[in-house]
């Protein structure tokens, strides 16, 4: 068994989990690649029993790959979406990060998380991916994210306007500092922090939400994941910022957009005994009454 490794970065006081983790893989014979940047950070520090595999980008996965592992956050693991690309290569996330709404699985579950690998006893969630068109390049050859899109005005600039379309069809013209869609799997980040609703991740929806409204009549509202979303943007001042997830990329209004279901998704491994109701109970306190 093959397993792809890959985090941003490490902490002093997390080598020493690092070193649990290759000795976990060693015991249950399996062949661990590390991203190479990642692996520069710690192979000196602590003790390498043997040589390992590296890789440095999505290219470099191939099939022989049984699963990627993210040790981070919920940060990370949107990382991994760029990396396993259209493989169908499924992503465990264990948590070093603050919350760990995707990668939920604590360092502490270490032991038990490998060995379900092994034993192949965890259930693959398919999370859909959200596509960019642009009529020109933006993000390179990964214009998809997996928990939302979103247009936002610069740090600087007053509110944007946002002429939104369903099918080609006037939705509504947002007077915002911004506007996001989320994919049911992003309901629960960027989109929930401005007041959209929790979605559930086989919901098979697109959410728009508004970011910081000028009217108080506007909410979100949720569409059907077959529709597609195009916008005209106005505004005084000539570029604005575009995202996938954490990334970004500066444009001028007249570029166009539009954001429609991806046509490959990712898929994330749930060990049997977490679920999406449990995650939202316990990470983010959902229904916590001292009543109940």
């Amino acid at each position: 068994m093959r397993i792809a490794i890959y985090s941003r970065g490490i902490e002093n006081d997390q080598l020493k989990d690092i070193e649990l983790l290759l000795i976990e893989l060693e015991k249950h014979q399996v062949e661990p690649v590390f991203f190479q940047d990642f692996f520069n950070l710690f192979y000196s520090a602590i003790k390498i029993p043997c040589k390992y595999s590296t890789f440095t980008s999505g290219d470099d996965l191939d099939l022989s790959i049984d699963c990627l592992i993210s040790l981070g956050g919920d940060g990370t693991l949107l990382d991994t979406v760029t990396l396993v690309k259209d493989t169908g290569i499924p992503v465990l996330g264990i948590n070093y990060g603050r919350l760990g709404f995707l990668a939920n699985i604590g360092k502490e579950e270490l032991h038990s998380a490998i060995t379900a690998l092994v034993q192949r006893k965890y259930v693959l969630d398919k999370r859909t991916l959200i596509h960019l068109d642009a009529n020109i390049p933006l993000f390179n050859d990964t214009p998809y994210a997996l928990n939302e899109f979103s247009l936002h005005k610069k740090d600087t600039s007053p509110m944007i306007k946002i002429h939104t379309y369903l099918n080609g069809e006037f939705l509504n013209t947002y007077w915002a500092d911004g506007l996001i869609v989320a994919t049911p799997t992003g309901s629960t980040g960027y989109s929930l922090s401005c007041n959209g609703p929790v979605v559930f991740p086989d919901s098979a929806s697109f959410v728009i939400t508004p970011v910081a409204p000028h009217n108080l009549n506007i909410r979100p509202i949720i569409v059907p994941d077959n529709t597609i979303v195009s916008f005209e943007i106005e505004g005084r001042t000539d570029g604005f910022l575009c995202t996938l997830d954490s990334r970004r990329e500066l444009v001028s209004k007249e570029v166009q957009l539009a954001i429609k279901k991806e046509t490959f998704g990712i898929n994330l491994i749930r060990l049997n005994e977490n679920n999406f109701l449990q995650t939202l109970r316990n990470k983010l306190s959902w229904g916590l009454d001292k009543r109940n």
